[in-house]
């Protein structure tokens, strides 16, 4: 199960055309996306309430959008307006529509209670929309489970490893201790790595010869969402000094489409006075090779898993962010299944929600984590 009452991620605002429609699924819904004539964002359940076919097969009509299959016409709240042959419209005969907005290029929905969505618990995606900032907007689509990928973001000593000669380029990394602490809906992590060699793709950025002292300090928010500040500057340069160092901000999340499949949406920006475009086009090819060598192992890891799902995790000291983030998620769909329970204890009806892998491997992982966690800390 996952947290619904959140802002999730789908889509890059680029990939929402003009004048036509857009579909993707989140949380096992298939939503439709386009844009009214003056600029807004319209999202609603892709199926028509009638015979169900998906919305996203029709066209859209100013506003609105006629379902392709018997010609029902829906305006921008999902109401029906229109039915061929009928001379009125039951007010029943409506799609689901989702709070959406748009932030720093980033489009948001809404997944829970309506009245709950607060564009203040949006994240600060800054960099995505900045004119000092600089990057090439990616995506790519898993076949594995989004918390196997949330766990890959909050365990970094994992670059030292699987990025070896991409991202990482050092073993110290998984050496380096991390720090975490609490913030508002997750949790700060820090590592600092001292005196070490270049990875080689700080080398599309800016040349570099000797060692350097890196960094990485980034949020990791509900529902999986980062926003890290990263870099790297000169050992022999003074503490503050900036002027030779790599300084980078990534903007990633992890979307569901569904139990068992993911949308990854990310960039890595740098500095704009580092250089024109194509440092940025660069990077980001570097970026595609090393997250591609990140899907190539979470899909070998999620297939590990399928084929004897009951065999648990075993937790180390560096899980500590992995079992923290996971406990918060829990705590979070708990809170939101209790009137979700009361409401059927008074219905009559009983019994608990059905629990996909994806909890079942986070209940292993926390039914464990309390020593764990506090060794690592």
């Amino acid at each position: 199960m996952f947290v619904r009452n959140c802002w999730y991620v789908i889509a890059w605002d680029h990939e929402i055309p003009q004048d036509g429609l857009f579909s993707r699924t989140v949380l096992g819904e298939a939503i439709l996306l386009y844009r009214t004539e003056g600029g807004g964002m319209v999202a609603l359940r892709d199926r028509c309430c009638h015979r169900l076919a998906p919305l996203s097969k029709g066209r859209k009509e100013g506003d609105c959008v006629r379902c392709g299959y018997h010609g029902l016409l829906f305006d921008a709240t999902g109401r029906c307006i229109e039915i061929p042959g009928s001379e009125t419209v039951p007010g029943k005969v409506r799609v689901q529509r989702y709070p959406v907005v748009t932030k720093n290029k980033w489009v948001f929905v809404w997944m829970g209670e309506e009245a709950k969505a607060d564009p203040a618990l949006l994240p600060d995606n800054f960099s995505c929309d900045h004119p000092e900032w600089d990057y090439v907007p990616g995506y790519m689509h898993y076949e594995t489970p989004q918390a196997l990928i949330c766990d890959n973001l909050l365990d970094f000593s994992h670059l030292s490893y699987v990025h070896e000669k991409t991202l990482g380029g050092s073993t110290a990394i998984a050496q380096a201790r991390a720090h975490i602490e609490a913030v508002p809906r997750g949790i700060r992590v820090t590592r600092r790595v001292h005196d070490v060699p270049a990875p080689p793709y700080y080398k599309t950025i800016r040349d570099i010869r000797g060692n350097l002292d890196r960094w990485f300090i980034y949020d990791f928010l509900l529902p999986g969402t980062l926003l890290m500040h990263s870099g790297g500057r000169p050992i022999e340069d003074e503490e503050g000094d900036m002027s030779r160092a790599v300084r980078l901000h990534s903007c990633q999340t992890v979307t569901p489409e569904t139990d068992t499949t993911t949308h990854y949406f990310f960039q890595q920006s740098r500095r704009v006075e580092d250089g024109d475009h194509s440092i940025a086009e660069a990077l980001y090819r570097s970026l595609l090779v090393a997250f591609e060598e990140d899907r190539a192992m979470i899909t070998a890891q999620a297939q590990a898993i399928a084929a004897d799902p009951d065999h648990p995790m075993m937790l180390l000291a560096m899980d500590a962010a992995v079992v923290r983030f996971r406990r918060l998620v829990a705590d979070m769909v708990a809170a939101e299944r209790v009137p979700a329970a009361l409401a059927a204890t008074r219905s009559g009806a009983g019994g608990a929600a059905p629990r996909s892998p994806v909890d079942q491997v986070g209940s292993q992982q926390l039914g464990r984590d309390g020593p764990v966690e506090r060794r690592a800390r």
